[in-house]
């Protein structure tokens, strides 16, 4: 449900993009050479880039964050029946995982990923064969390198206890049992930068823009750990907050590297990075409530206003 985050960024970047262009027709993705995400950001991924019957993107940002917004209830549903036998996603998925395919069929159809129409990057991970998944367009060159988007949506979505693990096949029919990329990039920036020198083998750092948006930091103090309440925890007591850690640190840990490599190429401000603070909004994943939906729009909202200017500047500089 994070996405709402970073889908109603992009949805204002757009919405000033068309007052400032006077182009009602004109749409985030046509503004990048390369669109990375993982999890709940390889879903919009998938969304930004998908092509409608005129070969344009079929969703407007705003089509997409409402995605989240008209439909977070249908995605994370579960029944009586299945917290009893799942005991409450201990020993089976939190979630039956029909709601999203459905949800992901509706609005992805049949668009293969070899139509998509920009090149991107989507993670996954393939726990059979223990390696790395990253879905490109420019990779997908026939049936054994093509598949459905409504497949890699789901797998790079398969958040381990939330949701089955995905079993992907390409067109040929191979199968894969893929699981969230957040498991090993929880921010794909620095994968993105890897994969944008491979399509552009020419690019300067000095003459790129990256935009990186985040899904808010959470800064509640009952999310941090002081050393009494840590240093007798065993295996149980580690296993949340040490996920939790994990993919907070990479996060961090990539935009830190990002920071770094751009200044060192005098390219500071080339590098921008928009992870607003959760200041309403419960963390949680899967709190599809209402109230939490309307609280992270709101908290994308009031970081919008916070920066109008930062905003005002990255539009300017994508239509540069």
């Amino acid at each position: 449900m994070r996405g709402i985050i970073p889908g109603t960024i992009l949805a204002e970047l757009e919405k000033r993009i068309i007052l400032k262009t006077n182009n009602e027709k004109a749409r985030i993705s046509d503004y990048f050479d390369l669109v990375a995400g993982t999890s709940t950001g390889g879903i919009l991924v998938c969304l930004l880039l998908c092509p409608g019957e005129d070969n344009r993107p079929k969703f407007t940002a705003t089509q997409a964050v409402n995605l989240y917004l008209n439909n977070g209830n249908k995605i994370f549903s579960t029944s009586i029946w299945h917290k009893i036998m799942t005991m409450g996603g201990v020993l089976n998925e939190k979630y039956p995982e029909a709601g999203l395919e459905e949800l992901l069929k509706e609005y992805l159809g049949d668009v293969k990923l070899s139509q998509l129409l920009k090149p991107c990057l989507i993670t996954s991970y393939d726990i059979l064969n223990r390696k790395s998944v990253f879905f490109n367009k420019t990779d997908a060159k026939d049936d054994y390198t093509d598949y459905y988007l409504r497949d890699i949506a789901r797998a790079t979505s398969a958040a381990p206890t939330y949701f089955e693990v995905a079993d992907a096949h390409s067109l040929s029919g191979t199968a894969y049992p893929l699981i969230d990329g957040g498991v090993f990039a929880n921010n794909p920036a620095m994968c993105a930068l890897a994969e944008c020198t491979k399509i552009k083998p020419d690019v300067k750092l000095s003459e790129i823009l990256f935009l990186s948006l985040g899904t808010g930091v959470d800064k509640k103090k009952e999310h941090s750990y002081t050393y009494e309440k840590a240093k007798n925890w065993g295996i149980a007591g580690w296993i949340a907050p040490l996920i939790e850690i994990m993919m907070s640190a990479n996060s961090e840990t990539v935009d830190y590297q990002l920071m770094k490599i751009f200044a060192n190429t005098g390219n500071a401000k080339g590098y921008v990075r928009l992870e607003p603070d959760l200041i309403t909004a419960d963390p949680s994943m899967d709190n599809a409530t209402q109230k939490n939906m309307d609280a992270l729009k709101q908290d994308a909202s009031f970081f919008i206003a916070e920066n109008d200017d930062l905003i005002s500047q990255i539009t300017d500089a994508l239509l540069t």
